[in-house]
Order: structure tokens, then C-alpha cells, then sequence
């Protein structure tokens, strides 16, 4: 079975402040605007629904409101989709195309590659296993993780030391070419992240 990774660009700390926010007007114009992507959310989930699951809405305004959430562990997934929701509203997709889908020990695949070159201030495993914002419950499915631009800044300091290494002694690090690109993509989502500031990387697996 295949997973994929969802990586938006977004200032960090705005977004995360959205939860609990008690913004009314904006699941206005969420309502109003997305009204069939929630729709179809719905029937899809239909039958946790049926077992007592919140509707993508009713998910949503629980995330903005910071509760009341569920107290059943199996309806917890809503509240991330729908987290992941406000993250794909308010901030800009990045490239995926080198994690999307992927399968097995990926992620992990990747994080060596990273550590080959020095990175070590940020992982993709972080979007798998991170976990969702406080106070949202958790939940195994969508995995969130979060780059903030504090890790991000550290993380390109980190690949500039590298590369200044290698131009030195004339050799680079062994990597598969799968592997390079993968991180030369994760290069390029810190690169655009570090040309605003305040803003990061937000990742799911779903």
C-alpha cells in the first residue's frame, strides 16, 4: 500500500494560531466556498460518520473552536484532515512529486540521504510521525510534521557547511540519484520557505 506526502508552504505561526481561533468568518467563507469538497469528504467517510464521527464541518469548526473534540480515538482522523484543510487554504502547495506516492521505509531513505550531506535539523520522518498541534487529539492517519523557519534556517547552514566540505576535497557523498532528487526537493521547499520570513514547511502522510 502507498502513502503520499502533502507539503505546504505557510507562515508557521499564524497558521498554528488558527487553531482555537473562534474565527467564525472564515468557516464562513470555507462553507461557502468549499462546500463540495467538504461534501465529498462526507461520502467518502460516510460510514464513520454513520458511527459517530464528525462530518468534515463539524470537524473543522471543532479544530478553529479548539473543541469540543470526540472522545473516541477512531474519529480523531477528522480533525487532522481537517487541519490539513486550513493548512492547504492558507498556504501554497509545494512539489511533491518525488514523495507522492511512495512506499515502505521511504521517508526514512531520505532522512539518510539528509544526514549524508550534514542535515540533520529537519526530517521528513517529522511529517509521518510529528503529530497534530495542541490541544487536536492524535491521530496515526494524517501524520503531520512541521519545519519551522528556525529549523529550516539551521537546516541550510548545515548543507552550505557540507557543500563548502566537498568543494574542498573534491568528493561528495554516495547517493542514489532517486535519492538526490528527493533531497535536492527538500532543498527546494527550505530555499522558498527562507525567502519569507516566519514561514515554513507543514507536511502530511496520508
Amino acid at each position: 500500500m502507498s502513502s503520499s506526502l502533502s507539503v505546504h508552504l505557510l507562515d508557521v505561526a499564524a497558521t498554528r494560531a488558527l487553531v482555537g481561533s473562534r474565527d467564525d468568518q472564515l468557516l464562513g467563507v470555507i462553507r461557502d466556498s468549499f462546500g463540495d469538497d467538504l461534501t465529498r469528504d462526507d461520502d467518502y467517510f460516510r460510514h464513520e460518520i454513520e458511527q459517530g464521527a464528525p462530518t468534515a464541518y463539524e470537524a473543522l469548526r471543532a479544530v478553529v473552536h479548539g473543541g469540543p473534540f470526540s472522545e473516541s480515538e477512531d474519529h480523531a482522523f477528522q480533525y487532522g484532515y481537517a487541519y490539513k484543510r486550513l493548512c492547504s487554504l492558507t498556504g501554497t502547495f509545494l512539489d511533491n512529486s518525488c514523495f507522492t506516492p511512495h512506499r515502505g521505509d521511504w521517508l526514512s531513505q531520505v532522512d539518510q540521504g539528509l544526514k549524508a550531506l550534514g542535515i540533520t535539523a529537519v526530517s521528513v520522518e517529522d511529517f509521518d510521525y510529528g503529530g497534530l498541534p495542541a490541544p487536536l487529539p492524535y491521530t496515526y492517519t494524517p501524520g503531520c510534521g512541521t519545519w519551522t523557519p528556525e529549523d529550516i534556517a539551521r537546516a541550510l547552514e548545515q548543507f552550505e557547511a557540507t557543500k563548502r566540505a566537498v568543494d574542498e576535497s573534491g568528493e561528495a557523498p554516495p547517493l542514489e540519484p532517486e535519492i538526490v532528487d528527493a533531497v535536492m526537493q527538500c532543498l527546494g521547499w527550505m530555499r522558498r520557505a527562507e525567502e519569507q520570513p516566519g514561514f515554513g514547511v507543514i507536511g502530511f502522510r496520508s
